[in-house]
C-alpha cells in the first residue's frame, strides 16, 4: 500500500505486488490473483479448502447502488463459524455469491465494521483495503495461528504472510541488527518482533489499521482473569464439550482431511473424537499420520525428555479407533537432504533452527500433501492444560526466567554457544532475556484471594500461552504451508484456552498428573495406556550417523575460509567441538548438535538472504 502511487496505472508497482505474491507460492498451490487500486495492491496465493470453485482471492464487494468495489480482502486461514454468521447476514439482508467463509468476512466487515473480528472463531490473518476510506486494515487471529508481517514505509505499508514476501520488494532491506540476533538467539518470541530491522509481526488478537494520518494498532483479545467457579465434575465435562464442538467445526472441509498422530495423549484425543464424529456423520474412518525414523524403535534409548517411544502407542491408538493409519519413516538421508533443508530454511525465513526436528515435519508435511490437504493436529496442549514437565519441576516454575530455559535444554542452552565472545558480549543474550521475561510479567492478568502457588502458576501459564507457544506455532505453520498443507490446531481454540487459563491449577493437577483435565475428559475415547502414558516429546533421531554427519557438514564449513558465518562465531571452539567425541548422554548430544545445526542453519540463510548483519 502506497499513498503515493496508482497501482491501477503504475505497471512498475504492480509488477513489484506481483513479485511479493510470487514468494508464496507453496503456502497458495492452487491458484493466485493480483488486485489493484489507486493507493493499494492486494496479491494472493490461494491453498482450496472451502468452496474450492467459488472462493478465489482477492475477493471484492461492491456498493449495491454504484456497483464499484468497497471492500477488497486478501485471507488465509478459516473461520470455522462462518455458516452461524452467514445465516445472521443473510437474515440482516445480505446476498452472497459463493459458499465461502471469505465472503462472511467481507460481508460481516460491511456490517459490523472491524468490531466484526470479535466474532469470528478460527485461525486466520487477512488484508482487507477499504476503498471510500482509503484505509488498510491488518488483522490477526487470537492465538496467531496464521502469520501475517508488515514493513512501515514513508509512504504506506508493505506486508505479508512471510517476511520473504517483504523482502521480495525493493523499499524492503533485509538487515539484521543486534536486536535481531537477540531475538533469534534468545527463543523468546517477542509478541510483534518480526526479526528484520523495520519489519514487524501482527501481534496476535490485534488490528493493525493504516491511513493517511499514520499507524494505528488495536487489540481486539487477550487472556483475561475470571474467577472460576465450577467445580471439579463441571469443569471436566466444559472442557469435553468444547471439545466436542471444536473437533465438530474444524473436521468441515470440502478436499481430504486428516490427523497427526503421534500416541501421546493430545493427538491421540484428537484423533478419537474426530473419529468418533465421522462415525456419527456416517462418514468413513479418520485418516491419519505419524513419523518415525528408520531402526528408531528398535534401538530407542530412554533420556529425561522422551521415556518410551511412539510407534506402539501411535499402532494401539489407530488401531482402536479404527483409523486409516499411516506410519511415514524417514532415513538419514532424508534427513540430510540438501533440498529439504533448504526447503526449511526457505520457509524459516531466519536463521531459527531444532535441526532434524525441523527437517522431519517439513518430509512428514510433505509426504502427508500427497494424500490430503488439511491435517489436526494436538499441538498446543501442553501449554493449555499445563503439560511440560518444567510445569512440575519447583525449581524451574520458581526460577526468575521463563520455565523452559531454567533447564537450559536443547538450543536454548546458551551456555554451550559456538559464537564469539565478542559478539556474545555485545548482545547480552541474558540481559535481553531478562526484560523480555519481566515484559511478559507486566501483562499477566490476576484475580484477588489466590494463593503464591495459584498466582505465580497463573504466571506460568500465561508465559506459555503468549510466549513459548508462538515458538511452537510458527514452527508448524511454516513447516506446514510450505507444502501447501493447512493444519488446524484445535486446542488453540479461543474458548478453551480462556477457559482453561482461569482453572486453578489444583483443578489442571486434580489427580497428581499433568493435563488431569485433558486425560478426564477424553479417557472414554483411548485406550487406558495412552490415558496413563506421560508427555514425551516431538521424535529427534537418536541414530549417532545423523550426529557424524551434521559433524562432517560443520567441518567442512569451519575449513571454508569465505564461509560468511566466519564473522560471528569463534573458529577455533567450533573446530574443537566438531573434533571432540560426542557426550555419552542421549540429552547432552542432542543439545551439541542443536548448537552445531544453529550454526549452520546461520551459514546457509547469510548465503542465501544475503542480509546484511549489524553487529556494532
Amino acid at each position: 500500500m502506497d499513498f503515493t502511487r496508482d497501482f491501477a496505472e503504475d505497471r512498475a508497482a504492480a509488477a513489484d505486488a506481483q513479485a511479493m505474491t510470487d514468494t508464496m507460492a507453496c503456502r497458495g498451490p492452487d491458484d493466485e490473483g493480483l488486485w489493484t487500486a489507486r493507493h493499494a495492491a492486494l496479491g494472493h496465493r490461494r491453498l482450496a479448502i472451502i468452496d474450492v470453485p467459488g472462493g478465489r482471492q482477492p475477493m471484492t464487494l461492491e456498493d449495491p447502488a454504484s456497483g464499484e468495489t468497497r471492500l477488497a480482502i486478501v485471507y488465509s486461514g478459516e473461520v470455522y463459524n462462518f455458516t452461524e454468521l452467514r445465516a445472521e447476514l443473510e437474515q440482516r439482508g445480505h446476498r452472497f455469491r459463493t459458499d465461502s467463509d471469505t465472503e462472511v468476512v467481507l460481508h460481516g466487515w460491511l456490517e459490523w465494521g472491524e468490531d466484526v473480528v470479535e466474532r469470528l472463531n478460527g485461525m486466520f490473518a487477512f488484508a482487507l483495503w477499504d476503498t471510500r476510506a482509503d484505509e488498510l486494515f491488518l488483522v490477526r487471529d487470537r492465538m496467531g495461528i496464521k502469520p501475517l508481517y508488515y514493513y512501515p514505509t514513508p509512504d504506506g505499508v508493505l506486508f505479508g504472510s512471510e517476511p520473504k514476501a517483504i523482502l521480495a520488494h525493493p523499499r524492503a532491506e533485509a538487515v539484521m541488527d543486534l536486536d535481531g540476533l537477540r531475538e533469534v538467539l534468545s527463543h523468546v518470541k517477542t509478541p510483534g518482533h518480526g526479526g528484520y530491522r523495520g519489519m514487524h509481526e501482527v501481534r496476535p488478537g490485534s488490528l493493525v489499521r493504516v491511513r493517511r494520518e499514520g499507524l494505528s494498532i488495536r487489540r481486539y483479545w487477550q487472556l483475561e482473569a475470571l474467577e472460576h467457579t465450577d467445580d471439579q465434575e463441571t469443569s471436566v465435562a466444559r472442557v469435553r464439550e468444547l471439545l466436542d464442538d471444536i473437533v465438530h467445526r474444524q473436521l468441515i472441509s470440502d478436499v481430504p482431511l486428516c490427523s497427526l498422530l503421534s500416541g501421546g495423549l493430545d493427538s491421540s484425543a484428537i484423533t478419537a473424537l474426530a473419529a468418533q464424529q465421522l462415525k456419527a456423520q456416517g462418514g468413513g474412518p479418520v485418516r491419519s499420520f505419524s513419523v518415525d525414523f528408520v531402526g528408531y524403535e528398535d534401538s530407542f534409548a530412554a533420556d529425561p525428555m522422551r521415556d518410551t517411544p511412539d510407534g506402539p502407542f501411535v499402532r494401539e491408538l489407530a488401531e482402536y479407533v479404527q483409523a486409516d493409519h499411516e506410519a511415514i519413516t524417514l532415513s538419514n538421508d532424508d534427513l540430510m537432504n540438501p533440498d529439504a533443508r533448504a526447503a526449511v530454511l526457505r520457509a524459516r525465513d531466519l536463521p531459527l533452527s531444532l535441526g532434524d526436528m525441523d527437517t522431519s515435519l517439513y518430509l512428514l508435511f510433505k509426504a502427508i500433501r500427497g494424500r490430503s490437504t488439511v491435517a489436526l493436529s494436538g499441538e498446543s496442549a501442553d501449554e493449555v492444560f499445563g503439560g511440560y514437565r518444567w510445569f512440575h519441576d519447583a525449581e524451574a516454575v520458581n526460577a526468575d526466567t521463563f520455565p523452559w530455559m531454567a533447564g537450559r535444554v536443547g538450543p536454548m542452552d546458551h551456555s554451550r554457544s559456538f559464537f564469539d565472545d565478542g559478539l556474545l558480549a555485545e548482545l547480552d543474550l541474558p540481559g535481553y532475556i531478562d526484560q523480555a521475561y519481566r515484559d511478559a510479567l507486566a501483562e499477566v492478568p490476576h484475580v484477588d484471594g489466590v494463593s503464591a502457588t495459584e498466582r505465580r502458576m497463573r504466571e506460568v501459564c500465561y508465559l506459555h500461552l503468549t510466549r513459548f507457544v508462538q515458538i511452537l506455532l510458527d514452527r508448524k505453520d511454516r513447516m506446514s504451508m510450505a507444502s501447501g498443507l493447512e493444519v488446524r490446531v484445535p486446542f488453540c481454540d479461543h474458548r478453551l484456552v480462556q477457559y482453561v487459563f482461569n482453572t486453578p491449577w489444583a483443578l489442571k493437577t486434580f489427580d497428581g498428573r499433568e493435563k488431569s483435565l485433558l486425560r478426564a475428559a477424553s479417557k472414554d475415547v483411548l485406550p487406558a495406556s495412552i490415558v496413563e502414558r506421560v508427555k514425551s516429546p516431538y521424535p529427534s533421531t537418536q541414530d549417532p550417523a545423523y550426529e557424524k554427519a551434521v559433524r562432517g557438514d560443520l567441518a567442512d564449513l569451519v575449513n571454508d575460509a569465505n564461509a560468511p558465518v566466519r564473522s560471528l562465531i569463534d573458529v577455533d571452539r567450533v573446530r574443537a567441538a566438531v573434533d571432540a567425541p560426542s557426550a555419552n548422554s542421549t540429552t547432552s548430544l542432542e543439545v551439541d548438535r542443536a548448537q552445531m545445526e544453529n550454526v549452520l542453519q546461520l551459514d546457509a540463510w547469510m548465503r542465501s538472504y544475503r542480509p546484511t548483519v549489524e553487529t556494532s
